[in-house]
């Protein structure tokens, strides 16, 4: 039926898509239709605490892993994804994904700061956070990365990759906010981060650890996409404000940190820019950062460092932020592989050829 490869022509589609099932199904639930309830009164499903019966509230293993799931197998992504984070690369490969990976988060940061002082840090313009500003403009797309580098640019552009895995997750996002003034303990960054840093560590002590957990890199995603939109509710998406804010962040990512990006291969001589525009993205995996933080929050809230109001903040704008993140991922799906193509384009009419490496001759 070929499934897979239906849901894979969707932008982010491996994140978008069970994100978007796991919200239509809680949708349906929240809309309490009698007859679905009936039914699972006669199969047996205990009422939750308003009484009400749901699919995706009846106890076991399916509870577990489609509706409260989320946390844990964001944490097995981390871990995964830490394994693969290879800190051995070649000098140019390490120069370019330190140049990439340092522009587009230190311009997040930087639009996050400004709209954190200027709007609402948690419901600003548009509804927009500080933590969906930085989760969507400093998390690019690595797979697309890979792509469009590997098509248009040349192989140190492509090995910048591994420079550019750190960026996954929601460290970076974490020190922006500690930077903000939220008050994060250590153990909040350790509760968070230890998986990434325990993977990251196997990862590059034996090769063949970073093999076996490759596949965990992409196979807990449409899982915990789908938990994170099973605690969604369709309407989000049909929010004027998230729709608004969701293509605003998509803009900004694309024009602000692919320009920020070229100029700053500018200044360190790179002839060619096409490695920052095909970093211009949100990666999809970034809408999980906004669960993350919330998490941290409690932590944080745990330990005496923040009140339960503050991470209670953190907890109600985690499904408004994911739908924004989700959004901005779509959004710089379209737009990323243009700016790569007039780029390229741009490129060769000034006589630079992407795929030579300029700088070893």
């Amino acid at each position: 039926m070929r499934i897979k490869q239906s849901i894979e022509k969707v932008p982010g589609g491996l994140m978008v898509v069970p994100l978007m099932l796991g919200a239509l199904i809680n949708t349906i639930d929240q809309m309490h239709i009698p007859f679905i309830m009936n039914i699972l009164q006669a199969l047996g499903a205990a009422p939750n605490a308003d009484g009400n019966y749901e699919m995706l509230m009846i106890g076991g293993f399916a509870e577990e892993l489609f509706k409260t799931g989320a946390l844990t197998l964001i944490g097995l992504f981390l871990f995964c994804a830490g394994s693969q984070m290879d800190l051995r690369v070649g000098g140019r490969a390490l120069k370019k994904g330190t140049l990439l990976m340092l522009s587009k988060y230190l311009t997040g940061l930087a639009v996050g700061l400004t709209f954190g002082y200027f709007f609402d840090p948690m419901d600003g313009l548009l509804g927009l956070s500080t933590i969906a500003i930085i989760a969507a403009m400093t998390n690019g797309n690595g797979g697309m990365y890979a792509a469009l580098a590997g098509q248009y640019g040349n192989r140190s552009d492509v090995g910048a990759v591994s420079v550019l895995s750190l960026n996954d997750g929601p460290f970076l996002t974490l020190i922006a906010l500690g930077l903000m003034g939220s008050s994060f303990p250590v153990i909040a960054f350790i509760a968070v981060l230890l998986p990434i840093g325990i993977g990251m560590l196997l990862g590059n002590l034996d090769s063949e650890i970073r093999d076996f957990l490759r596949p965990g890199e992409l196979l807990p995603v449409p899982f915990f996409a789908f938990a994170l939109g099973a605690g969604m509710n369709l309407a989000n998406f049909f929010n004027p404000d998230v729709v608004g804010a969701g293509v605003l962040l998509g803009l900004m990512t694309v024009v602000l940190t692919g320009g920020v990006g070229i100029l700053v291969f500018k200044l360190f001589k790179e002839k060619s820019q096409i490695a920052p525009v095909a970093e211009a993205s949100t990666s999809g995996n970034a809408a999980a950062t906004p669960a993350a933080i919330a998490a941290a929050a409690t932590v944080a809230a745990n330990s005496g460092m923040m009140t339960a109001e503050e991470a209670q903040s953190y907890h109600d704008i985690v499904n408004i932020a994911t739908a924004q993140i989700s959004l901005s991922t779509l959004t710089t799906a379209i737009l990323c592989p243009i700016a790569v193509i007039l780029m390229d384009k741009y490129q060769r009419r000034k006589g630079i050829d992407a795929k030579i490496e300029y700088n070893e001759k």
